[in-house]
């Protein structure tokens, strides 16, 4: 059965097959006028400012429309109440409306603007590259389809130098649909109840915000231009080796320029060839915060095309030297061994959902510094090129994850999309240093024997993209039924004693992780971590003696892990503690979440529980024994050995 749905010149059409009385799934497929030819959109390089590059940011107020479907084995037609005729990009659109109809919608979308290009811009080549959409989108320029991506929280671009009106008006309109499907990154479903509205299931535990979450950016070339830049680099002894690989498209003269901080030359080479190596002495390495005096330390590569002695492209990348490495029994950067201490986190904000919020960004930052966090996992999904950014100035570790989340079907169109999803990763983010680890997924159903050649394949792909990262994964499953562990680098797992296992049972806890973790080492012979623990917690909630969902409940929790974590310290082998959740998150409508998850350290808008002091003890704790980190000053007299003595009595 085939059932259209009109957009102006645009026809979406949706496959439906029954699944059972009163409900079909949902698959989508399009029916466009010819697109133009987009070969090289590949490369996904993010436009940064240069001399000759330029830009036009397509950020700011759109107009909206849900689509309003009749399905003809329906009694009823659907009438969405639209009160969104604008809409904020970047944001998600799911909280800015006031009508639940927006908040729960499920299907199709559409953004629509117009922008003007100036008339000197015919000469150049001109792209238009997409943050991200979540989580398929159709672009549409001047009536012309110029792009399709089907993967959420992954940039996209596409060349529409041929599509513009140079010097007058255009018009673009973004088809946006947040189906989920057994195939797609994450997988959901999605059905049409008995009175004809489509509704979305889905098992993560967080909310499914949609749109266009990301900045949007038309941005010029030359005819000649940098492509992709790719820089591996090594650290031996006092000097720093570069690996590079550069494609420049043209056959211009090349040249590249390595600048400190300050923005100095330390290197620079005329005509270079296209992969090389490059040596620096004494470089500054790139440390993580509160392992270092001087975290995230960041030089610059610039690539410069020359054309007749004029400048036609100039792109600079920024990339640190640091030196990863790993064996059975620890994970080393510069050749020191890595204890992760840090947190899981989500793109979470009232009203914005998972739009770009730059404020938050840095507030959410600031907050990791004053608790002496060294590193988070970008749960459950790759998160914002402008938080990236942080991660690389300020030196926080990042466990960069892939969008798969729950996976408990393991089809071969799955398949291709999981190892679609990471090549987009890795094509963004394999510069950073501040990437020092791939996560495959979180909470996959690896109990299932069909898991193991799945991930095994995917785990394959990642590793023959970058062979420089080790690769991990978030697992859920108990370690005697788990098929997949003997493929990944690092073992993490996530355990909830106490709360969802062994509820109310604190003093269990430790004798329990200590256990799973040895026999998760046991069994695979490989470093290990806990990637989440915790509790949900009501701000203000106060109870003697401890009750569950109480600040003081939280944090007995919390002592008990710690207790086991110091207990497995002994071992090299156990590297690193990561608490579920840095704050808490809006998740789906349930009677088992008031407003939300609240297993976070601070509430949603980012005020602490009593639990953020506690963990601040620790890790700054950790930071002084384990990598001799002066502490900050309002810490001291709870942390150092050796109190004051105080005479006054």
């Amino acid at each position: 059965m085939a059932i259209s749905l009109f957009d102006g010149d645009r026809e979406i059409k949706l496959r439906v097959r029954a699944l059972i009385p009163g409900y079909s799934k949902i698959l989508l497929s399009t029916r466009v006028k010819p697109k133009i030819q987009n070969d090289i959109m590949r490369r996904i390089l993010p436009h940064k400012p240069s001399a000759i590059r330029e830009s036009i940011s397509l950020d700011g107020i759109w107009n909206f429309a849900l689509h309003n479907i009749s399905f003809p084995q329906s009694q009823h037609k659907i009438n969405v109440n639209l009160d969104l005729p604008l809409i904020p990009v970047p944001s998600s659109y799911n909280d800015i409306g006031t009508q639940r109809s927006t908040r729960d919608y499920a299907g199709a979308v559409t953004y629509s603007r117009t922008f003007f290009i100036p008339k000197s811009w015919e000469t150049k080549r001109v792209w238009i590259r997409f943050g991200s959409v979540c989580y398929s989108a159709d672009v549409v320029i001047n009536n012309i389809h110029v792009i399709s991506h089907s993967i959420g929280h992954l940039a996209f671009n596409a060349e529409i130098t041929s599509v513009l009106n140079y010097g007058g008006e255009n018009t673009i309109k973004v088809v946006v649909d947040n189906i989920l499907t057994d195939s797609t990154i994450p997988q959901g479903e999605t059905t049409i109840l008995s009175n004809g509205m489509l509704a979305r299931a889905y098992s993560f535990d967080f909310f499914d915000y949609a749109g266009i979450d990301r900045s949007v950016t038309i941005y010029t070339t030359s005819e000649s231009y940098v492509d992709d830049i790719t820089i591996i680099t090594k650290v031996n002894d006092s000097i720093g080796i570069i690996k590079y690989n550069v494609t420049v498209l043209g056959h211009q003269q090349k040249n590249i320029l390595i600048l400190d901080q300050n923005k100095s030359i330390v290197y620079a080479v005329a005509n270079f060839w296209p992969e090389g190596e490059i040596s620096i002495e004494n470089p500054h390495l790139w440390w993580p915060y509160a392992m270092h005096e001087n975290p995230g330390y960041l030089y610059t590569f610039r690539v410069d095309v020359i054309e007749n002695d004029q400048l036609i492209d100039s792109y600079e990348q920024t990339f640190g030297f640091r030196d990863l490495t790993w064996d059975n029994e620890s994970f080393y950067i510069n050749g020191k061994p890595i204890y992760f201490r840090g947190v899981g986190r989500h793109e979470d904000s009232d009203i914005r959902g998972k739009g770009t919020d730059l404020p938050l960004f840095i507030k959410d930052h600031n907050l990791l510094r004053w608790l002496g966090v060294n590193s988070y996992r970008t749960s459950h999904y790759p998160y914002c090129e402008e938080l990236m950014d942080l991660a690389d100035q300020l030196g926080i570790l990042i466990i960069n994850e892939v969008p798969s989340v729950n996976t408990d079907l393991f089809g071969d169109d799955l398949l291709e999309n999981h190892k679609k999803a990471f090549t987009e990763l890795y094509n963004r983010d394999k510069n950073r240093p501040s990437v020092v680890a791939w996560s495959c997924a979180n909470e996959p159903r690896t109990q299932y024997p069909e898991s193991g050649p799945y991930f095994q394949e995917v785990i394959e792909h990642m590793k023959s993209l970058d062979a420089t990262r080790p690769v991990t994964a978030a697992i859920a499953q108990p370690y005697n039924v788990d098929n997949i562990g003997q493929y990944l680098d690092i073992i993490g797992f996530n355990r909830y004693e106490a709360w969802y296992d062994n509820t109310g049972d604190l003093d269990g806890i430790t004798e329990r992780i200590v256990i799973e973790a040895q026999e998760w080492h046991n069994k695979y012979n490989k470093p290990v971590m806990v990637t989440e623990y915790g509790a949900d917690t009501l701000e203000g909630l106060h109870t003697l003696p401890t009750f569950i969902w109480s600040e003081e409940y939280q944090q007995s929790v919390m002592s008990r892990y710690f207790k086991a974590f110091d207990i497995l310290r002994q071992f090299n082998w156990f590297i690193g503690e990561h608490i579920w959740n840095f704050a808490d998150f809006k998740t789906a409508e349930t009677y088992v979440r008031v407003g939300g998850n609240k297993k976070g350290i601070f509430t949603r808008n980012r005020q602490p529980k009593s639990s953020a002091f506690l963990l601040r003890k620790r890790y700054w704790a950790l930071a002084k024994s384990l990598d001799g980190v002066k502490l900050p000053s309002d810490l001291q007299n709870y942390i150092e050995s050796e109190y004051n003595v105080h005479s006054e009595l």
